[in-house]
């Protein structure tokens, strides 16, 4: 979690009101889910506890929660952004690359020590934790006065252009930084497989910096001199390139400035930034209640989240609230919900005995899974556990499948895990991929989770457990499928019926779909030889999958 270094002196004078040492550390660091690890004089090191909170990461954030929980100032502080005409293209070459910046101008900035010290701590905490060590995103603050618009954001070869790197006296080439410049060398996995790396340059051919590794120092030194501040950040994802630039602006601007907009051009699209326009969400009365376990009035509610920079306003059974644009954690009623137990205060609520007695048990879907689990081992089957997290290729490309909806990652660290799955064969399939230098025969089951979309429930999708099986042999075949489906379906209990469907996944001819009563249940046949090739498996495979959760519910 992120510790962070905090002046009370400093913190009291953004916050409007002066705090002790004990009221700090009693309740009031309490608030952004905070403990004070250390005390060196005046200076206090805040530890964090919440790793989606980097607007949380400085003083300022500290302070603008502070100053909207203990004083008049409630609600969602307005920041007010100036049109300008300072222009910046971005040009298609960095789309491979770094795709995305975003940008802002805070002029008659008065830069001061406590400042500076926090614009280095931002940049640094953002950059580690929310930034992914510079991947997702990376910041870059710059002496303005030195800057002419329009500017370019661009890839260029590595050896094609020289600058003088922030701190340094001597020209280097892109490819040279890389290779010998500290943060080159620190951070250089981020751009040494491409052909090309990013630069940010003015309108006067000036390089203000090599996203995401270093400023320049023609315009990159910022000094206690400096008055006014072009403010740039790079990522792979726009939306918190976005929410990491209303942070270091919202930051700057609790002190002093004037906020100036950027006008970015993507060639079919333009963007004006920074965009602070309050996030929308509503809140069930009744979910509120229910979930906190306290009775609060409508106007209790609306206090505690106006002091917690939140706008609030009744809409029949619900809160409607809308919350800053740099609050990227709020992605459910349930996380409104936390912030009005945090300004409500955890220690404040009274414990209670709950009124039924009740004795813990296992789960009766868990017991039967276990069960059915207990079937396969005795066919020579070796039960397997696959991640849950998987891929688009494996789950339709591969399987012949066309792509549908399914539950996706929005910034996933790696392309093999950038979706959850919707079926396990796939899963399957991939082990034998894996284990093709094995012993054959591979007779391989598991029973697992899959989640599946659905508007109607609460998280936009539902868990179902399923049983998939296969045998990787020569002699592979429907029939040999058959035999251990049956098997299972006779020790459950239930009577079924196999009717004729293809599928893309399986032979024409060789695959059928499984009913109990008027319910389809599972898919059996043998795996197309055009899956096989896909997964370079060289012997036949035939498979079945079984919706577990719909069995259960029919067994009862």
């Amino acid at each position: 979690m992120p510790t962070i270094n905090v002046s009370i002196k400093d913190l009291n004078m953004l916050s409007a009101k002066e705090f002790t040492y004990e009221e700090l550390e009693s309740e009031a660091i309490l608030l952004v889910k905070g403990e004070i690890e250390g005390v060196d004089g005046d200076d206090i090191i805040v530890d964090v506890k919440d790793s989606n909170r980097p607007d949380l990461w400085s003083t300022e954030g500290i302070a603008r929660v502070l100053k909207s929980h203990y004083t008049d100032e409630k609600g969602i502080k307005e920041y007010k952004v100036e049109e300008s005409d300072i222009y910046l293209h971005v040009d298609r070459t960095v789309d491979d690359v770094r795709p995305f910046i975003v940008a802002a101008v805070i002029e008659d900035v008065e830069i001061t020590e406590d400042l500076l010290i926090q614009l280095i701590q931002i940049q640094e905490k953002v950059c580690l934790s929310f930034g992914r060590k510079r991947k997702r995103v990376a910041l870059g603050i710059y002496d303005f006065d030195k800057i002419k618009s329009p500017l370019t954001y661009k890839a260029v070869k590595p050896e094609s252009v020289k600058f003088i790197p922030l701190e340094y006296k001597v020209e280097m080439t892109l490819k040279e930084i890389l290779e010998t410049h500290p943060k080159g060398i620190e951070y250089k996995d981020l751009l040494k497989d491409f052909d090309k790396y990013p630069i940010v340059v003015d309108s006067k051919n000036n390089i203000l910096s090599m996203p995401p590794i270093i400023n320049s120092q023609y315009s990159g030194k910022v000094s206690e001199k400096t008055k006014n501040l072009f403010l740039e950040v790079t990522g792979t994802d726009l939306e918190d390139t976005k929410v990491a630039l209303n942070i270091l602006v919202a930051a700057i601007a609790d002190r002093s400035g004037k906020i100036k907009s950027v006008t970015l051009d993507y060639g079919e699209e333009k963007l004006v930034t920074p965009d602070f326009t309050p996030k929308k969400m509503k809140v069930k009365f009744d979910d509120i209640e229910n979930i906190t376990g306290i009775k609060l009035t409508l106007k209790e509610m609306k206090d505690l989240l106006e002091g917690f920079c939140y706008n609030v306003k009744r809409a029949k059974d619900s809160l409607e609230v809308e919350y800053p644009s740099y609050r990227q954690d709020i992605l459910h009623p349930i996380d409104v919900i936390e912030d009005i137990l945090i300004s409500y205060g955890y220690n404040k609520i009274e414990p209670h005995l709950p009124e039924i007695a009740t004795v813990g048990d296992l789960d009766p879907l868990e017991v039967f899974c276990e069960d059915v689990r207990n079937l396969l081992p005795g066919f020579g089957a070796q039960e397997i556990l696959n991640f849950t997290m998987t891929n688009i290729e494996h789950q339709f490309t591969k399987m012949n499948l066309e792509e549908r909806d399914v539950i996706e990652i929005a910034n996933p660290v790696s392309s093999k895990w950038s979706c959850i799955r919707s079926w396990i064969i796939p899963s399957l399939m991939e082990f034998f991929e894996t284990n093709v230098s094995q012993e054959y025969p591979q007779q391989i089951y598991e029973l697992g989770d899959v989640l599946i979309l659905d508007e109607s429930a609460e998280t936009g999708c539902h868990t179902v457990k399923r049983l998939a099986w296969a045998l990787a042999d020569k002699e592979s075949n429907f029939t040999k499928a058959k035999q251990v489906f049956d098997f299972v379906m006779k020790s459950i209990g239930l009577e079924y019926e196999i009717i004729e469907e293809d599928h893309p996944s399986f032979i024409r001819g060789r695959c059928a779909r499984v009913k109990v009563g008027d319910r389809k249940v599972a898919y059996i046949g043998e795996i197309h030889p055009q899956v096989l090739e896909n997964f370079n498996l060289g012997f036949p495979v035939c498979a079945f999958e079984l919706n577990i959760s719909e069995i259960f519910k029919l067994k009862k």
